[in-house]
């Protein structure tokens, strides 16, 4: 009976792939392939409003041609968010922000073609991973798949979040406290347990919680940006962008770290097939993981390495396969794109299940030759098209900063589409960019983001129908007790550097105050304020808020202690130069370029002209609506700013304004933010719709 399946699943394969390589097919692949990339290029568009897109025009498809259609797209999404991530430091969706942090430093040092060789041969085989795990585990995994429960689903949850230690470098504490702060985040809402209104502040617009784009684009995109305004240089600096020769190194550099390709898509490869773990934290994991394990990751990591890009790509594309493998054996998807994905399955008559492993095994395995045919094209695309998008780094802030924040704009708009996501977005911009300045690491709070509305439903549910039984099963207590190593190992690395408890509490001198700390009391005053709020909730609404808020309380309380009493030279003497080095490069999020030279005063000061202008930017499309917003914005900027020729800024002004329109209310017809002439001319509305 097993040769016979053998033979069976071989045959189905061969059989599929000569279906896939008819030259229609592949053409329609192909067309996925590259509006998958034009959308992952665009910040805040991604997968999940391509693949609503595509879906209505394959209802006249054969299955194999649709499947091909929708997963040439799907597939290359995290190939092609790489390329923002990396060039302007602005995360293409939510899954790509790891990359960010090695990524953009690379490209600030002239290594732009070398990350995005790394990122695309490491998306690549990533996928090709990914392809091949759904090829082979569908019979195997299914009695897996059908084991795991929501006690699985928590502790894998709470691994996620034992990451925090590592992505919070030489700031435990901070890491921590950011981390809490995401997880009373991700609880804005409704209380799905209770129904309970909780932070939302009476804002209709929050009762539905607050979704990842606005938020992850405010605390990656905007502060980079904010940066090189700030710095008014090119991304690369003076550097000199050698793309070809980067190109090949970027290359060798993904062969020479094999091992880690196969860890990292063996991590996304599995976490994408488990329902409700999410794109969003896969790479984060993958990055945290390669931070443990790859040697010198520490000194190096969020500098600049190239290993860093490595670990987020190829775990990037390996989740595609991933989460194929629930959608396909029972019907539930992996991620918010296969969602839509079941909707062909409607579309063309088929029921996912046995059925797709038996009667449709040849659709089955059409799949898999997408995905991995996906990948292969998007790769030589990306790499065809490298030079131009490295050399993107060399230009002036003032050509680069006009168009991308317009698109940054209408990205975050997808949250929700309201107003809410904007006013969001500035939120958390700022949040972002204070975060950076002052040496707060900003993956954890995005990570107790992400996790933190997982963990509270997972939660319940465990508790409701098992009890505290829950915390006996096999796989829980091996997961957590990963996750309580994961989160213990920097405060035993700390105690070691400093000789023993005894060290650490030697270790405090005189009283001062420097201007770090008065950020931790802001944050103290905040978190307290959502705790006092959430007295007045009834107990099963207010319980996980208020361990959360407490733990933040106690992190930020003690980093404030840390701060204010700690001396920096407590240990220095006893510590060899090595460890000295490595405790002060040990920050995991990128650093600001190009101010050394400035002093606080001058940093805040231009900080304060950049936000000016976003709110500028926001006053004017609430009077005028978006489109004109963007006229007269790249005008006025590239004129004030750069005194840039009028031919350039004309010829800015003209095409960001026609690519939007085309793009956004043409192609997409996504609805434009409503403005105040719009609503009080209807008529004038009609003749220009982005008002």
């Amino acid at each position: 009976m097993e040769l016979f399946w053998d033979l069976h699943m071989v045959t189905a394969a061969g059989k599929a792939l000569v279906i896939i390589l008819d030259p229609m097919r592949l053409s329609f692949l192909f067309a996925g392939v590259v509006i998958g990339l034009v959308f992952a290029i665009l910040p805040g568009i991604g997968g999940l409003a391509g693949t609503a897109l595509l879906l209505p025009f394959t209802f006249d498809m054969d299955p194999y041609t649709a499947f091909a259609f929708l997963l040439g797209l799907g597939s290359v999404i995290a190939t092609g968010d790489t390329i923002p991530a990396i060039v302007f430091g602005v995360p293409g969706g939510a899954g790509s922000a790891a990359t960010v942090l090695d990524g953009f430093p690379m490209a600030k040092k002239g290594e732009a073609g070398r990350a995005l060789s790394a990122a695309y041969t490491a998306s690549l085989l990533g996928g090709l991973f990914g392809a091949l795990m759904l090829a082979v585990s569908i019979p195997i995994l299914r009695p897996v798949m059908l084991y795991i429960g929501s006690p699985e689903l928590l502790s894998f949850a709470v691994f996620g979040m034992s990451m925090v230690a590592a992505l919070s470098g030489s700031a435990p504490l901070r890491g921590l406290a950011a981390s809490c702060f995401g997880i009373m985040v991700a609880m804005v809402g409704s209380d799905p347990q209770t129904g309970t209104l909780r932070w939302t502040f009476d804002t209709l617009y929050l009762w539905d919680g607050m979704p990842i784009v606005p938020v992850a684009l405010g605390l990656f995109a905007l502060p980079e940006l904010a940066d090189l305004f700030i710095s008014r240089t090119a991304i690369a600096g003076d550097s000199v962008v050698d793309v070809r020769k980067g190109q090949l190194e970027g290359m060798k550099d993904v062969f020479r770290n094999w091992w880690l390709v196969l860890r990292c898509s063996w991590l996304g490869a599995g976490l994408g097939a488990v329902p409700g773990i999410g794109a969003s934290i896969i790479d984060w994991v993958a990055y945290g993981h390669a931070l443990r394990t790859e040697k010198g990751a520490e000194n190096t990591f969020g500098t600049g390495d190239v290993r860093g890009v490595i670990a987020s790509e190829s775990s990037n594309n390996a989740k595609e396969g991933g989460s194929l493998v629930p959608t396909i054996a029972f019907g539930v998807p992996g991620s918010a794109s296969m969602a839509i994905l079941l909707g062909a399955f409607l579309i063309h008559g088929l029921i996912p299940g046995p059925d797709m492993l038996t009667k449709h095994l040849d659709v089955t395995y059409s799949m898999v030759w997408s995905v991995a045919l996906a990948n292969v094209l998007g790769a030589g695309i990306c790499y065809a098209f490298s030079p131009q998008f490295a050399k993107l780094s060399t230009l002036r802030y003032t050509l680069i900063l006009p168009p991308v924040l317009s698109i940054v704009y209408l990205g975050a708009f997808e949250g929700q589409r309201q107003w809410g996501d904007l006013y969001a977005l500035m939120f958390f911009g700022v949040v972002g960019w204070v975060m950076k300045q002052l040496k707060w690491p900003r993956p954890p709070l995005v990570l107790g983001f992400v996790l933190g509305d997982l963990i509270e439903r997972y939660l319940f549910i465990s508790v409701e129908r098992y009890g505290v039984e829950w915390l006996t099963r096999p796989v829980v207590v091996g997961m957590l007790a990963l996750a309580l190593l994961g989160l213990l190992r920097p405060f035993l690395r700390e105690v070691k550097a400093e000789g023993g408890f005894g060290g650490m509490l030697s270790g405090f001198g005189r009283f001062s105050f420097p201007r770090e700390a008065w950020f931790t009391v802001f944050f103290i005053g905040v978190v307290g304020t959502l705790l006092t709020i959430s007295m007045e909730w009834n107990h099963d609404a207010r319980i996980i808020p208020v361990i959360v808020g407490t733990g933040g309380l106690l992190f930020a309380g003690l980093s404030l202690l840390n701060q204010v009493l700690r001396r920096s030279d407590a240990v220095a003497g006893d510590l060899p130069e090595a460890e000295l080095q490595t405790r002060k490069s040990m920050h995991m999020d990128i650093q600001s370029a190009g101010q050394d030279h400035m002093t606080v005063r001058q940093i805040g000061i231009r900080g304060a002209m950049f936000f000016g202008w976003l709110v500028a930017y926001m006053a004017s499309m609430s009077l005028v609506g978006v489109l004109i917003t963007s006229f007269a914005f790249i005008i006025t900027f590239m004129r004030m700013e750069g005194k840039e020729p009028w031919k350039i800024t004309l010829g800015m002004a003209f095409g960001v304004v026609f690519t939007i329109w085309g793009l956004f209310d043409q192609l997409l017809t996504i609805p434009w933010p409503q403005s105040y002439l719009g609503d009080a001319f209807p008529a004038l509305r009609e003749m220009i719709p982005s008002l």
